[in-house]
């Protein structure tokens, strides 16, 4: 765990210190986010940098140390890559790898696209200390990104290349929909990967909206707001490292208990692996962060009845996960 949170705090620093021009901070919908503002000729241009932290400000402040550390940065994590495969941690493979290397370089995961599924369950890994090696519950072909569409509206900037250009490139194709001119998810017929775009739904129907930052249609879904809220960074070992953002793990191992019981049809025969992913963070996080957990475990109830139904609909199924959740 220390070798991995060392890697990330490099990677953390590597995006600061690209910071080109001045690092500005602008007031959109009442909270405070940083911009580097640049010149490119006559125009100013302004790139999102992140949300006001005590963390980002102590790194915009050590800019200049933080550019003249560079190398030396890229040699060590390629050193604690290197330690933690050693250490069994698990890599990603060559396809995924590349495709996040791909959506962080265009600013996808700095604008607000959060990593959700077994992509995001995987990379608890390294945050929590839990061993998941190459078990059934870390395996997938399916990379679903998720981000809040009025997010994705205010931040008032764009990912550096068009997302499907960087998909062609990487042999995805789109998916047709039925909805003419609107694009949400692509395949990479040859790794039978698919991606996703999703974003949350707070309307009574599930259709399609737009998120105007990374340029592409999304899915809406009901209660995925509970788990994109304050998403944290993490690392995909792949190289030296790649910069991406999940769900928090409490906000995911609740948010199992929603979508287990919301599976239908051919769906259904997921709702297994959910549990099974929900019952391993439980146990891990009512011993190493009952207070995260607790919260998140309220948090969720607060919603409404139809969330506590369904939370425990699959709860029925789960006595020892219900028995820590309610002892907390």
């Amino acid at each position: 765990m220390a070798a991995y949170h060392d890697l990330l705090r490099s990677l953390k620093d590597e995006r600061a210190s690209d910071v080109r021009g001045k690092p500005t901070l602008y007031k959109v919908n009442g909270k405070d986010y940083w911009y580097d503002v640049y010149r490119v000729g006559s125009d100013v241009q302004k790139t999102y940098i992140g949300e006001d932290t005590d963390e980002l400000r102590g790194r915009l402040d050590r800019i200049r140390d933080l550019r003249a550390e560079a190398e030396a940065r890229e040699a060590n994590r390629t050193r604690l890559v290197r330690l933690l495969r050693a250490e069994g941690v698990a890599s990603m493979d060559g396809g995924t790898g590349s495709l996040l290397a791909a959506m962080a370089r265009i600013g996808v995961f700095r604008l607000g696209g959060t990593i959700i599924g077994t992509q995001a369950f995987k990379l608890y890994e390294g945050e929590l200390g839990v061993r998941l090696g190459y078990s059934d519950l870390a395996m997938t072909g399916d990379m679903d990104i998720a981000s809040f569409e009025r997010l994705s509206v205010a931040l008032d900037d764009t990912v550096s290349e068009p997302l499907n250009d960087v998909l062609a490139d990487l042999s995805f194709d789109p998916v047709p929909s039925l909805h003419k001119g609107k694009v949400w998810k692509w395949r990479q017929t040859r790794r039978e990967m698919l991606v996703e775009f999703l974003t949350p739904s707070f309307e009574a129907d599930e259709g399609l909206k737009e998120l105007p930052s990374l340029g592409v249609s999304a899915q809406a879904l009901h209660f995925l707001n509970f788990l994109l809220a304050r998403p944290i960074p993490a690392v995909g070992l792949y190289r030296s490292g790649v910069l991406v953002q999940v769900p928090r793990p409490e906000a995911y191992a609740i948010h199992k208990l929603i979508v287990a019981a919301r599976r239908a049809g051919e769906d259904r025969s997921k709702a297994r692996k959910d549990m099974a992913q929900a019952a391993l963070l439980i146990a891990t996080l009512a011993e190493d962060r009952p207070d995260e957990l607790k919260e998140a475990w309220e948090e969720a109830r607060a919603g409404g009845p139809k969330w506590c139904t369904l939370i425990d609909a699959t709860l029925d199924r789960m006595p020892e996960s219900r028995a820590l959740l309610t002892a907390l």
